[in-house]
Parts: structure tokens; C-alpha cells; sequence
């Protein structure tokens, strides 16, 4: 029988000063802690070291999302007030789920305009959350406005503002739509990622919308009871065709991330155990209890207390494993979150 776990089974005390607030100067030079699923053995590591860690005739796989400049500021167009705007993601055509502040003011019908009115955002409906349901009106090519008038969003423990906008995307990112950057990937540098190529691995790219879903709290105390927030995916035909050969000839496929692990056991919940093309909206849950069908090894970053990444990561690893793993951490100093250290769990 599955033990049950309350939201409290996930916690942890972590120091606040071991939240990193800046990238390290040079990706792959990172701490990466290497840890064993099944003993919790570990070895203390730098990330550019993950390549002794990976096979030939593995396949390594990773999230090509781009991070949208999705934070806007704008005014009221009644009252001249100022209003920011959060793009989430787009439901259709010009409509978009967003977070607005102050969210009192944006009733339906506010109009909201950007940049000397080259952009304006009608409120269409309350949602969840807090959430608006927004319809833009512009003239032109919509990200190319957006481009111009917004600026990348960072999580919000991070404090320090951001340098080079371009250290909170991966060096494979491509196709935009996130509201928050895959961060397991941030370490990869196309020097590491050549070398592991070289060492006869194959590179597989694909597509998961990050939605600021990952750092909304648990708040239900039987974690059962939690509803995980949707995100897009995509698996293309190719990326289908090299993941089967790779599984059918007794390679592992390596996940970079939580975001490469939600999509890869997304489809093989849908198909048996199967690796398929295919694209849609993922709510999945991946907790203690979880049969894992696709991934058999990860790269991931150190994630928030009672946050439902930890749940995943401990449901590979086991519970005590995972937090044995982080006291580990945080004795060590490593960096944790987003621009911090990373794991290697195999």
C-alpha cells in the first residue's frame, strides 16, 4: 500500500542566504550533487562532471521553451492608473490568461494601454487565482510589441535584478511561450552539450510552456487534494523516432528537468509505457506513489520547500532520500533554486 503524505512530509529549513539571486559567471561551472535513487549515495560534483555520468547511446533530453518578455506596465486608460500585466498563456487568437496588478482594479471591461497605445488589453473575465482573461488590440506582429515593451519576469525570491536577460534563458531555447524559464538547463553550454554529443549521445529536444503554476504554494494539507495548474506541451515525430530507437537499443533517456519529465511521463501515461508524438495540455502529478514509465534518469535544480517539484523528485528517490540529499546540500552551501546548483539523479 502507497504511504500517504501530508504537505508538511515535504518541508524543509533552508537558510535564506543559500537562495541564489545571480547566475554564476560561467553556467557549467555549478555545484552538481550526483545521488544514487535507490542507496541516497552522493558524490559532490561540478555540472561540466556530468558528462562521465552520461552513456553513449543515451539520450539527453531537453526543454526548448523560451522565456516571453511577459511583464508589461501599462496605465488605465479611464484613470491614467498604472497597471502591470503577467502573461501566462495564450488561450486563443489575441486572448490571454494573465496576472494583473492591482487585481481590485482590473474588472472586467478595464482597458489597459502599453507604449503610447501601440498595444491596448481589454479585462474579458475574472478567473482563479486571481487570474484575467485579457483580449489584446495592436497593430503589427504581436511578440515583436511584446519584445519591445516587456521585460523577462524572474521567480519572486529573486530580488537582484537581472544583468543579461539572456542568463534566464537556456542556450537552446527556441520556441517562446514561458512564463518562467526551465531552469535545469541553464547549466548546459553549447561546449558541454558538443562533448556530450561526441560521446555518441544523442540530443533530444522537446516542447513544455513553463506557467507560473510551478511557484504557486500547495496549499491543501493532504496533498491529494492539490490541482496541479496546465501546461503546453509538444513531442515531434523526429524527437518520438530517436527516443524509441535509443529505448529499443538499452539506452537510458536522461531528462533535463522537471519540465522534459512531466512532458515525456505525460505521454507515456497516455500511451502504456509508449513513446508517441504528441501535443496537448498537461496537469499531471508526478508525487510518491507514481509509477514512473519513460524517464530513467535526471538533471534538476534544488526546489522549494512543500513545493510539488520536490514531490516529484522524492518520487523517484524516495522521501528520506531526497531530504537527506538536501540537508546534504545545505551543509555544503550549495545554491538553490533557480539560478543555483543543480542534481544529477540516476
Amino acid at each position: 500500500m502507497t504511504q500517504k503524505y501530508t504537505l508538511e512530509d515535504f518541508d524543509y529549513d533552508l537558510p535564506h542566504e543559500l537562495i541564489a539571486q545571480t547566475p554564476i559567471k560561467q553556467r557549467d561551472e555549478s555545484r552538481l550533487l550526483v545521488m544514487n535513487h535507490e542507496t541516497g549515495a552522493t558524490q559532490d560534483k561540478h555540472f561540466y562532471d556530468i558528462i562521465d555520468y552520461l552513456n553513449p547511446g543515451d539520450a539527453l533530453v531537453m526543454n526548448n521553451s523560451k522565456v516571453m518578455p511577459a511583464r508589461s506596465y501599462g496605465t488605465k486608460v479611464d484613470t491614467g492608473a498604472h497597471m502591470e500585466i503577467l502573461l501566462l498563456h495564450n488561450i486563443e487568437g489575441d486572448k490571454w490568461e494573465t496576472l494583473m496588478k492591482p487585481a481590485k482594479k482590473a474588472k472586467v471591461g478595464t482597458e489597459v494601454s502599453f507604449g503610447d497605445g501601440q498595444l491596448k488589453a481589454v479585462v474579458t473575465k475574472e478567473l482563479e487565482h486571481g487570474g484575467r482573461e485579457i483580449e489584446f488590440k495592436y497593430d503589427g506582429i504581436f511578440i515583436e510589441i511584446v519584445e519591445k515593451l516587456g521585460e523577462t519576469p524572474l521567480p519572486p525570491y529573486i530580488k537582484e535584478k537581472l544583468d543579461d536577460p539572456d542568463r534566464y534563458q537556456t542556450v537552446y531555447a527556441k520556441e517562446m511561450g514561458s512564463a518562467a524559464a526551465p531552469t535545469a538547463g541553464l547549466h548546459w553550454t553549447p561546449e558541454l552539450l558538443k562533448r556530450v554529443q561526441d560521446k555518441g549521445i544523442k540530443l533530444v529536444y522537446l516542447t513544455l510552456h513553463v506557467g507560473l503554476g510551478t511557484f504557486r504554494p500547495v496549499d491543501e494539507e493532504n496533498i491529494e487534494d492539490h490541482k496541479m495548474h496546465s501546461e503546453f506541451y509538444q513531442l515531434t515525430e523526429d524527437a518520438a523516432k530517436t527516443l524509441n530507437e535509443v529505448k529499443d537499443a538499452g539506452g537510458r533517456i536522461v531528462a533535463t528537468g522537471t519540465t522534459s519529465i512531466r512532458t515525456l511521463e505525460t505521454i507515456g501515461s497516455k500511451f502504456n509505457g509508449q513513446i508517441k508524438a504528441d501535443s496537448g495540455w498537461t496537469d499531471i502529478f508526478i508525487k510518491p506513489g507514481y509509477e514512473w514509465k519513460v524517464v530513467n534518469a535526471f538533471i534538476t535544480n534544488f526546489h522549494l520547500p512543500k513545493s510539488t517539484l520536490v514531490m516529484l523528485v522524492a518520487s523517484f528517490t524516495g522521501r528520506d532520500n531526497i531530504l537527506n540529499a538536501y540537508q546534504h546540500a545545505i551543509d555544503e552551501r550549495y545554491r538553490f533554486f533557480s539560478f543555483g546548483d543543480a542534481m544529477y539523479i540516476y
